[in-house]
C-alpha cells in the first residue's frame, strides 16, 4: 500500500509540475506574441494643410487637405489624405488643372497618387472628367483609370470605361468609349 501511495504522490507532483510549466510557457508565449505585433500608426499628422510646390522659382502645384497622415516609417512609405484633397497643377504657361477627391494616397517610391471617391478633374478650358478612382503619375504628368468615367468638353460629351490622358487633356486615350466629341 505504501508503494502505491508513493507512486500516486509522484504522479500528482509530476502533473502539478507539468501544469505549472504549461501555464508558464503559455504566459511567455503571449508576451512574445505581443512583442511581434507591430503598431501601424502614422509617423506624422497634420490638419488643414496648404502646401505649395515650386521648382526653379515656378509654382508647380498647390495641395490642400483637411487631414494628412504620413506613414514614412513603413517599408513602402506613403502619405494618406483620409478627408480628401484639392490639388491645383500649374503648367509652364500658367494654365491650371484642378483635381478633387474625397480620399487620396500618395506613394513615395512610385510617385503615384491614388485618388478615390467622387474624383473630379477639370481645366480652365472647360474640360471636366469624373470617376470613382483615378491614378496620377507625378513624374509623367499622366492620369489613368480602368473605372467608368464621364468626360465633358466644350466640343462634346462622352462616357466610357478606362481612360489615360495628359494632365492638360491634350493627349487622351480611351479604352471603351461612347459619345461625341467634335474636332
Amino acid at each position: 500500500m505504501i508503494h502505491s501511495t508513493n507512486t500516486y504522490n509522484k504522479s500528482v507532483w509530476a502533473s502539478l509540475a507539468l501544469l505549472v510549466l504549461i501555464c508558464s510557457c503559455e504566459s511567455q508565449f503571449k508576451e512574445v506574441q505581443k512583442m511581434g505585433v507591430s503598431v501601424f500608426a502614422p509617423t506624422g499628422e497634420a490638419d488643414s494643410i496648404n502646401l505649395t510646390y515650386t521648382d526653379s522659382g515656378h509654382v508647380q502645384a498647390n495641395l490642400k487637405s483637411l487631414k494628412m497622415k504620413d506613414y514614412g516609417g513603413v517599408t513602402f512609405p506613403f502619405t494618406e489624405f483620409p478627408k480628401g484633397i484639392f490639388l491645383t497643377l500649374f503648367d509652364k504657361q500658367g494654365s491650371k488643372t484642378y483635381v478633387k477627391a474625397d480620399y487620396a494616397v500618395s506613394y513615395r517610391a512610385t510617385n503615384l497618387i491614388d485618388l478615390q471617391n467622387n474624383v473630379v478633374i477639370y481645366t480652365d478650358a472647360g474640360q471636366k472628367m469624373t470617376t470613382e478612382q483615378l491614378y496620377y503619375d507625378q513624374k509623367q504628368e499622366w492620369f489613368f483609370t480602368e473605372q467608368v468615367f464621364q468626360f465633358t468638353d466644350p466640343k462634346g460629351n462622352s462616357t466610357g470605361k478606362g481612360i489615360d490622358f495628359s494632365r492638360d487633356f491634350k493627349i487622351v486615350k480611351t479604352h471603351d468609349f461612347s459619345g461625341q466629341v467634335a474636332e
